[in-house]
C-alpha cells in the first residue's frame, strides 16, 4: 500500500471546453448589458419569474407592466446575498462592509450607540479549540523545523493536516465543533458569574451594576476546528440604548481580561459516550485577550479600533473552505464526495460528521445536513443586542436611502406583483457576459470602511 499522503485530493472530473457565448436568444444586447450591471457584480443572482402591474386605483387603467420573460435576460435577477466569498465575492465584500460598520459602532459608537462606548472597557479575546492530535505546523520561535522533520512554507497544503492520522480523533474534533456554540454560552455563564463575584452582587442582580456585551465571528483553523474571536465591552446598568448611565468604576480592562481568561478555563460541556468513551468539551490553551485602548491595543501593539473591527469582519465571509479547502455547500449523500475536490484531512472529518449523524443519540446535532462544515452548525457572526446596531437596521437604512432617491408612484397608484423562484446563478453564456462587464459596485456596496 502506498504512504498516506494527507495533501491527496480526488480531482473534479474534466469538463468539456464550452462554445464560446454567441447571445443569439437574446433580442435586447444592451439592455441585458445594463440588466447584468445592476447587480454589481453578484456571480449567484436569484432568477425570479412572475410580473408586476401598476394599476390606477380610480380607473383601473394598468399604468405599467412587467413581466420577467419580456426582460432582457429572461428572468427578474437579484443579488443572492450570501456572505461567503467562495459562493459570491461581490456580496459577501457587502457583507464585510457591514460587519465592519457593526463592530465599529459598538467600538466609537454611532449607528445610535453613544460615542461614550469608546471610553468603557473593551476587550479582544480569541478562544481556540484544544488539541486532538499533532498536526503539521509553522513554528514561531526557536526550531522551524515541524514534528515531521520539514520546515513548511506558509501555504504549504500539509499544513494543519494530521501527522498521523490513523491515531488523529476525527471523532473528538467533530464533535467539539458541533458543541462549539453551546460551549460559547457556558463561557458567557462563567464570565457574568466571574464579574459578579468581583461586583459582590449575585448573578441574577449583575445587570443592575453592569452589562456584558459583545460581538463574535467564528473562524475555521487550518485543522479544521473553530475558534473564536470577540470584541466584548463592559456597559453601564441601563446599556447605551438607555438613558446613559457609564459602567462603575471598579469595572477596568485589565479586570475584563483577567475575567475572560477565568472563564474561558472555567467553561466546560458534557457530550455524548462514543465508542466507550465519554467526552467533555473545553476550550484550548491558547487564550489571547487584549485590552482595546482608545487608539490601540496595550503593549505598544499600534492598532486602531477600525484595524479591529476590520480585523474582526474580515473573518465574517470565510467558511470552512477558505481555511481547509473543503466545501461551500451541503452533502445529500456521502458518496457525492467523491466527485468533489477535497483535502484528505478534511474529507476524514466529513466522513466522521456522517457516520455520527447515524447514531440515535447524537440525532439531535443534525450532523449529516453539517457534515460541509465539519460538524459546526452555529452562525458564524454573533451579537448581543445592546452591543451595536444589526444587519437588518444596516439594510433598512439602505433600502431607505433608496427610495428617497427614486421616484415614488402616484398615491392613487395600485401595485400588483407576483414573483416566484426559478432558480440561482446565471448560464455559461451570461456568466461571460457579466465577467467581461464586471459589474461595477451598487449602491448598496457604497459603503465607507475607513478606520
Amino acid at each position: 500500500m502506498p504512504p498516506h499522503d494527507p495533501t491527496t485530493t480526488i480531482p473534479r472530473p474534466e469538463l468539456a471546453t464550452a462554445a464560446l457565448p454567441t447571445f443569439t436568444g437574446y433580442r435586447d444586447l444592451l439592455g441585458l448589458v445594463r440588466q447584468l450591471s445592476s447587480l454589481g457584480g453578484c456571480s449567484q443572482p436569484v432568477r425570479l419569474e412572475g410580473q408586476r402591474i401598476d394599476v390606477d386605483a380610480f380607473t383601473g387603467e394598468i399604468l405599467r407592466e412587467l413581466k420577467s420573460k419580456e426582460l432582457p435576460a429572461g428572468h427578474l435577477l437579484v443579488r443572492c446575498g450570501n456572505r461567503r466569498a467562495t459562493r459570491c465575492p461581490s456580496c459577501a465584500e457587502l457583507y464585510r462592509q457591514d460587519t465592519y460598520q457593526l463592530i465599529a459602532a459598538g467600538l466609537r459608537g454611532g449607528k445610535n450607540i453613544p460615542d461614550q462606548v469608546a471610553t468603557h472597557p473593551r476587550v479582544f479575546a480569541t478562544l481556540t479549540a484544544p488539541s486532538y492530535g499533532p498536526v503539521h505546523g509553522r513554528r514561531v520561535g526557536g526550531s522551524a523545523r515541524c514534528r515531521c522533520g520539514r520546515t513548511h512554507a506558509k501555504g504549504d497544503p500539509l499544513l494543519g493536516t494530521a501527522l498521523d492520522p490513523e491515531r488523529y480523533d476525527y471523532t473528538g474534533a467533530v464533535l467539539w465543533n458541533a458543541h462549539a456554540p453551546a460551549l460559547w454560552a457556558r463561557f458567557m455563564l462563567h464570565l457574568r458569574r466571574t464579574i459578579a463575584a468581583v461586583a459582590g452582587v449575585p448573578q441574577r442582580l449583575l445587570s443592575k451594576v453592569v452589562r456584558v456585551s459583545y460581538a463574535k465571528v467564528a473562524e475555521y483553523q487550518q485543522r479544521g476546528l473553530i475558534h473564536f474571536h470577540a470584541v466584548i465591552r463592559l456597559d453601564g446598568p441601563a446599556g447605551p440604548a438607555g438613558p446613559y448611565t457609564p459602567p462603575p468604576a471598579w469595572a477596568t480592562p485589565d479586570l475584563l481580561a483577567d475575567a475572560i481568561r477565568i472563564s474561558a478555563t472555567r467553561a466546560r460541556i458534557d457530550g455524548p459516550e462514543v465508542n466507550g468513551r465519554a467526552r467533555a468539551f473545553v476550550f484550548g490553551e491558547q487564550i489571547d485577550t487584549r485590552v482595546i485602548r482608545s487608539m490601540a491595543f496595550q503593549g505598544g501593539t499600534t492598532i486602531t479600533e477600525g484595524k479591529v473591527a476590520g480585523y474582526v469582519a474580515k473573518y465574517a465571509t470565510k467558511g470552512t473552505e477558505a481555511a481547509t479547502g473543503t466545501l461551500d455547500h451541503r452533502l445529500k449523500r456521502i458518496t457525492d464526495l467523491w466527485f468533489e475536490s477535497v483535502p484528505e484531512h478534511a474529507a476524514r472529518m466529513i466522513r466522521t460528521a456522517w457516520a455520527l449523524g447515524a447514531r440515535d443519540d447524537l440525532k439531535h446535532l443534525n450532523l449529516r445536513k453539517w457534515a460541509h462544515m465539519l460538524g459546526f452548525r452555529g452562525h458564524f457572526s454573533t451579537k448581543t443586542r445592546a452591543y451595536s446596531t444589526t444587519l437588518g437596521a444596516l439594510r433598512a437604512a439602505r433600502a431607505a436611502w433608496q427610495r428617497r432617491h427614486t421616484p415614488p408612484p402616484s398615491p392613487t397608484t395600485l401595485v400588483l406583483a407576483h414573483w416566484a423562484y426559478d432558480g440561482a446563478g446565471l448560464t455559461p453564456d451570461l456568466e461571460r457576459l457579466a465577467a467581461l462587464i464586471g459589474g461595477g459596485p451598487t449602491r448598496e456596496q457604497e459603503v465607507t470602511t475607513s478606520a
